[in-house]
């Protein structure tokens, strides 16, 4: 009677789920593993929130995107992050009706809003090397701060449409007491595959290989110039292309492989439900992205180096610290 009551979610209710027993070695390190992903993706993106916010030299337009998408990633390493692993973890849903509703819901809303930073990224790169006469009639802080708003808002549209069935009756699907899944039928998936997926890494993929393509005209033309006079000058421009190649391949591979798995289920025709048997890996390898996008695209930036070593070393803390040239 005790071994049956401790498998069930909630021992007090007949009509409880029951929950997967796992040794207790093994529930300690699923934990420690969750706290300290978790505690990372926070602690990357509040470095980069915190560094354009103090330091006056990093306020450019381009920047504020960069905080933009910081901030989204370090709210689904606080929010999203522990409330899935503990679904996963506990294999029951422990958090109520109220919270079934509203998860995924936040869920979903940062991972798009994050794809759509990463979109108004690659448009401002773009730009910047491909059209740099307009770039600063185009690209002001104005109109990076609209497109920010416009980025947040129609991903919090977006997904209501898309969850509105779930966030209304967030128990129809639910088969016993402790259980949460979100089901997003095939016609609402293609949708999202489409909006959410296929369009953005198009539009990526497509401006950074023109910027990757006018990154090599560039260097040519450098090469060319400097020839006759800087012997270094051939060996420094392919290292230059070697860069521009390498920065391109970690953006569009590091994407697809955190996103499109996701969108398997959509894929094979099929609904998207988080009661499939493998939707948590799924889950998380798209989540993993907000840990990964602080490296990418701050970390191979020299600036944000010197800024996290300004705030560790606490020399933020002096007079004018945040005049401080760090680029």
């Amino acid at each position: 009677m005790d071994n049956t009551s401790s498998s069930l979610c909630f021992p007090n209710l007949n009509s409880s789920c029951r929950r997967l027993l796992r040794p207790q070695s093994e529930t300690t390190l699923l934990y420690t593993l969750l706290f300290s992903v978790s505690l990372l993706t926070v602690m990357l993106n509040s470095l980069v929130v915190f560094s354009i916010s103090h330091f006056r030299q990093l306020q450019t337009p381009t920047n504020t995107l960069l905080q933009s998408l910081a901030v989204s990633d370090l709210l689904l390493g606080l929010l999203v992050m522990p409330v899935e692993g503990l679904r996963y973890i506990e294999t029951c849903w422990l958090l109520g009706r109220l919270m079934c509703a509203l998860s995924p819901y936040i869920y979903y809303c940062l991972t798009s809003s994050s794809v759509g930073h990463m979109v108004l990224i690659s448009v401002v790169r773009y730009l910047t090397v491909c059209d740099p006469l307009q770039q600063y009639s185009k690209i002001t802080m104005t109109n990076v701060k609209i497109c920010i708003c416009l980025c947040w808002t129609s991903s919090v549209m977006y997904n209501g449409l898309i969850l509105m069935e779930h966030m209304g009756h967030p128990d129809r699907v639910r088969s016993c007491y402790g259980q949460c899944v979100v089901v997003i039928n095939y016609i609402s998936g293609t949708v999202d595959l489409i909006v959410t997926f296929v369009g953005p890494c198009t539009v990526m993929a497509v401006l950074y290989m023109r910027v990757f393509l006018a990154a090599l005209s560039q260097a040519r033309v450098i090469q060319s110039q400097t020839a006759a006079t800087n012997t270094e000058a051939a060996p420094t421009a392919k290292k230059s292309q070697r860069k521009a190649a390498r920065t391109l391949g970690i953006l569009i591979v590091v994407f697809l492989m955190c996103f499109c798995p996701y969108y398997y289920p959509t894929l094979a025709g099929e609904d998207t439900s988080t009661g499939l048997s493998y939707f948590g890996v799924l889950a998380w390898l798209m989540m993993i992205n907000s840990f990964v996008n602080p490296l990418i695209y701050a970390l191979f930036y020299p600036w944000f180096r010197k800024a996290i070593k300004l705030i560790f070393t606490l020399k933020i803390l002096q007079a004018h610290s945040q005049d401080v040239m760090v680029m």
